[in-house]
């Protein structure tokens, strides 16, 4: 569906897929605005039954108003499918993140502030909801679960939104049920042979099975299925979040793991995850206030095994003795029994061969890498002049921009500098799995694990790196990447008609293009600003997404503008060794994929300026 209109929206990519309907980014023809569609599977709209509460209960669900509630814009159909506008939610680095992509690379374990922060959002959301009315009945979510909450930059943190609030209702709790096991079956016939694949399938597969409440799984009638249906999910993610697991069978209560955490979270797991929906709470920031000035228990005893038996957890015979009689029945905790310290394999002393050295690996101590920091310049803020009426199409219009000042470094990025970072993060890639740079298409190699620079480029401006890992390195120094305006001004040097970093022209003595490999950083001179090497050598990424007609919405909103809030490509800017010199004009744009490397991608960091 790429590429293509959708009633009054360009597709751009598909972000997303779920049991709800496939999801992609999109910008609205004339507006150009980007959104967030969803597309409702194709079959519903042969349901009667469907398209009656679709009509009646999703115009409701668009009056939902709230900060931690992604906001329905329009609901339309078109080409015989329903779809919805959304919200477009990013993070700090434009992009779509949910929950689970957040915890899998945030430090384990939560620290406990953040965790009652996190879901104090969520309760809000769902408090909020829930005293809201659709046909008369409280919005219920029905299948909240991580990959159901974005996360996006908020002032104190991160901020959290709940997504597809109703439409499991206007859907049908069947049909959400039928269609998840249509996705696993359809990727388990398509990834039989890719195991990364079948892992994030299982794991979006646990999600849906482990957020429903017992009513669920046993397709009781939609009228049974109320706002205790989330409070139960409420307490399965605050479990999840904890320990990046589910509760199930015999788990642990959280005052027994050793997190150190103050308040009463036994009390929030014991209370949601009733099986009787009736002995649910029904107010969760409620519970949550309780919980933070309650104090967790620290030893097993009578409290908490009637806890467990209201669970319906099995209970041991003796321990129900206990609870009995618990006068009769001392109970000794295992801290006061002192255990011998036992060999754990005691003939392993006998087999080993005395004739023979015992083989053991050297052991490596993680050094204190330093970064080789830059030089910067200061670019003093104010409104300037970007893009060009007789450049590219993608140039167009030129327009008025303000920006506040900025710093930034004097020269690319350089090997010896790029070194010291892969020698600090132990390998090529960051904690998603993105390349942060691919050594053959880099003048740096590694051998027996030690990473070297080919003789002589040390100060050559590292290439083949992706803009994965030039903003993984910008974070590593405290920095960050320019965006596409920051760039274009300071590459200017001062002159807002600059048609050339060098000025009305440039030539082969004033920068390296149309060469046959990069040279040492500063061998021409700078610019205006005090700037190096912003016409030619390589190119150098940016922070922004691109957009082609982005020039015409960035006119309406001139002040800071950071690109567009998500898409495709990433922008570039610059040209490289061998550009031609019309790669090399200051509002010359280019663009790739996020995680293409190649011989002339690289990158400078800038800093905000105070």
């Amino acid at each position: 569906m790429e590429n293509r209109c959708l009633g009054d929206y360009q597709i751009i990519k598909q972000i997303g897929q779920g049991t709800l309907g496939r999801v992609y980014l999109a910008e609205h023809r004339f507006m150009k605005r980007q959104f967030v569609i969803k597309v409702l599977p194709q079959e519903l709209a042969e349901d009667r039954g469907f398209v009656q509460r679709f009509e009646q209960e999703v115009s409701a669900l668009s009056t939902l108003d709230h900060p931690n509630i992604v906001k329905i814009h329009n609901v339309s159909f078109a080409e015989g499918v329903y779809f919805l506008v959304l919200d477009c939610v990013v993070d700090e680095l434009g992009e779509t993140t949910n929950l689970t992509k957040f915890i899998q690379t945030h430090q384990f374990p939560i620290k406990e502030k953040e965790l009652l922060t996190l879901l104090g959002q969520i309760a809000s959301a769902l408090d909020y909801a829930h005293q809201k009315k659709v046909a008369g009945d409280p919005v219920v979510h029905r299948c909240l679960k991580p990959n159901n909450i974005l996360v996006s930059k908020g002032s104190d943190g991160p901020l959290l939104k709940v997504s597809d609030f109703g439409l499991s209702r206007i859907i049908g709790v069947g049909k959400v049920l039928t269609h998840t096991f249509q996705a696993v079956a359809e990727a388990m016939e398509l990834s039989a042979n890719d195991s990364t694949q079948l892992s994030t399938l299982h794991s979006s597969f646990l999600q849906n099975f482990f957020f429903l409440a017992p009513e669920q799984k046993l397709m009781e009638a939609p009228e049974k299925v109320g706002i205790k249906t989330d409070i139960y999910a409420f307490g399965v993610l605050a479990y999840y979040l904890m320990f990046q697991s589910y509760p199930e069978g015999f788990f642990p209560l959280p005052s027994h793991q050793g997190l150190g955490y103050k308040a009463d979270w036994d009390r929030l797991i014991t209370q949601c995850l009733q099986k009787n929906p009736k002995d649910r709470p029904d107010n969760l920031t409620q519970l949550l206030q309780e919980v933070e000035k309650g104090t967790p228990k620290q030893e097993t005893g009578v409290t908490e095994l009637a806890a467990a038996s209201k669970m319906q957890v099995k209970v041991p015979e003796m321990a129900k003795v206990a609870m009995e009689a618990p006068e009769l029945k001392p109970i000794i905790h295992t801290s006061q029994i002192d255990r011998p310290d036992l060999d754990s394999d005691p003939a392993a002393s006998f087999e080993v061969d005395s004739t023979v050295k015992v083989y053991h690996p050297e052991e490596h101590k993680v050094a204190n890498v330093q970064p080789l920091m830059t030089d910067m310049v200061i670019v003093e803020g104010g409104t300037f002049w970007r893009g060009s009426n007789d450049g590219n199409r993608d140039e167009q219009p030129r327009h008025q921009i303000h920006l506040t000042s900025f710093a930034i470094d004097v020269h690319p990025v350089t090997n010896e500098q790029f070194v010291r970072f892969l020698e600090a993060m132990g390998g090529e890639k960051d904690c998603n799995h993105n390349d942060i740079i691919k050594l053959k298409e880099s003048r740096i190699k590694r051998s027996s694990g030690k990473v070297t620079i080919e003789s002589g480029y040390a100060k050559h401006p590292v290439a083949g790196v992706t803009w994965y890992g030039a903003v993984a390195y910008a974070k590593w120094v405290g920095k960050r990447l320019p965006t596409e305006a920051e760039w274009e001004i300071a590459a200017k040097g001062g002159i807002d008609d600059a048609l050339y970093p060098t000025g009305d022209d440039t030539e082969k003595n004033q920068a390296n293009f149309f060469s046959s490999d990069t040279t040492t950083v500063k061998s021409y001179s700078p610019n205006g600003n005090e700037i190096y090497d912003m016409a030619g050598n390589v190119y150098e990424w940016c922070h922004d997404w691109y957009g082609y007609n982005y020039y015409e919405t960035s006119n309406q909103e001139p002040e800071n503008p950071n690109g567009p809030l998500q898409g495709e490509y990433r922008v570039l800017r610059g040209g490289c060794w061998k550009s031609l010199k019309e790669d090399l004009r200051c509002s010359r744009r280019h663009r790739n994929n996020p995680r293409t490397a190649n011989s002339t991608y690289g990158f400078r960091c800038v800093a905000d300026v105070q």
